[in-house]
C-alpha cells in the first residue's frame, strides 16, 4: 500500500489503530517535527509531496491518517468521529512516537483539531500553520461540505473518480489541468485488491453532521484564544467559501501578530504546495524554500 514503506501503525486505548506516515530528518535536526493533519473528507496522501521536503530540510516529517480515513482504522462509533476525539488521538500519537513538541500543519477540520490540542495540552505545540480555517466558518461552507461528505456516486475506472473530483472542487481550483483531478482522485478513493474503488473515508464520518442537524459548529473563538501565545500563521485561498477576508481580519485584530497568506484563483483549501502557499509555509516554519 502506499506510504506503508514510511509509515506505522499506532494502536490507541480503545483499539483502533491509527496510520502514521513518519519520515526521518536528512541530515542535521533543524528543527521540531512537523505534524500535518489533514481534512474532513481527506487523509495523508495529501501531503505525500510535502513531507519529503520537510524531510530534506533537517525535520521529521509526520502526517496523520485521523481515524476512519485512510489505512486507520473506521470506528464502529460513528458519534466518536469528532475533532475532540481527533485531538485525543493526535497527542496519543504524539507520545508513542516520542514526540514532545512539534509545529503543527493544519488543513480545514485539521486546523480545528490543532485548536484544540492548543487549547488542552499547549505545550505540544511549537508552531501553528492553519489553513483556510479559522475559528468562525462560513455558513455556505459548511453547507456544501455537508452536500458531499459521506455520499458519492458508484465509480467504475479512475476517470470515473476525477470526474466526481471535479464536480466537487472544480469551483476551487479553476485554473487546474486535468491531470490535478486525476490526482487528487487517487488521494480521495483508493483500489481493492478485486479493483473496486471507494473513497478513501468511512461514510459514517457523516454521522456528527446528521446529528447535528445542520445547527451551526460551535464557538470556536475560545480555541483560537489559546493560540495567542503560540506562533500562527493562516493560509486562505483567497477564493475559499469557508474562511472569509472577514473572518481573517477578525483573527488579526484578536491576535496581533498572526501572520497571514493568500493564495491567489484557489478556494477550500489550497493544496499547500502552490507558490503563493509554499512560500509563506517555508517562511514561517523556518525552512528553505528550495
Amino acid at each position: 500500500m502506499q506510504g506503508l514503506e514510511h509509515g506505522r501503525f499506532i494502536e490507541l486505548k480503545d483499539g483502533i489503530k491509527l496510520f502514521v506516515r513518519d519520515l526521518a530528518p536528512e541530515g542535521a535536526v533543524s528543527g521540531a517535527p512537523i505534524l500535518c493533519l489533514h481534512g474532513l473528507t481527506r487523509n495523508s496522501k495529501d501531503f505525500e509531496d510535502l513531507l519529503p521536503r520537510f524531510a530534506a530540510a533537517g525535520r521529521r516529517a509526520l502526517a496523520l491518517d485521523v481515524r476512519g480515513r485512510g489505512l486507520s482504522d473506521r470506528d464502529p462509533e460513528p458519534m466518536r468521529y469528532n475533532p475532540m476525539t481527533y485531538a485525543q488521538d493526535v497527542i496519543a500519537v504524539l507520545d508513542a512516537l516520542g514526540v514532545e513538541k512539534a509545529a503543527f500543519v493544519g488543513t480545514s477540520m485539521g486546523g480545528i483539531i490543532t485548536m484544540i490540542v492548543a487549547a488542552t495540552a499547549p505545550q505540544r505545540i511549537e508552531r501553528v500553520a492553519l489553513n483556510d480555517v479559522g475559528p468562525a466558518l462560513d455558513p455556505a461552507g459548511i453547507a456544501r461540505i455537508a452536500g458531499y461528505v459521506g455520499k458519492s456516486r458508484p465509480v467504475v475506472t479512475w476517470d470515473d473518480a476525477a470526474d466526481a473530483i471535479w464536480r466537487i472542487n472544480g469551483v476551487a481550483f479553476p485554473d487546474a489541468a486535468p491531470s490535478f483531478y486525476y490526482r487528487m482522485a487517487k488521494r480521495t478513493f483508493r483500489q481493492d485488491s478485486e479493483g473496486v474503488i471507494a473513497l478513501d473515508y468511512d461514510p459514517e464520518i457523516a454521522a456528527p453532521f446528521r446529528s447535528a442537524g445542520g445547527a451551526a459548529p460551535a464557538d470556536m473563538w475560545p480555541l483560537y484564544e489559546a493560540l495567542k501565545p503560540i506562533p500562527t500563521l493562516v493560509i486562505r485561498g483567497a477564493l475559499s467559501d469557508l474562511l472569509s477576508p472577514a473572518i481573517v481580519a477578525e483573527m488579526k485584530q484578536r491576535k496581533p501578530d498572526l501572520e497571514t497568506a493568500e493564495v491567489p484563483r484557489v478556494g477550500h483549501a489550497p493544496m499547500l504546495d502552490e507558490p503563493a502557499a509554499w512560500a509563506a509555509l517555508t517562511a514561517f516554519l523556518q525552512i528553505p524554500a528550495a
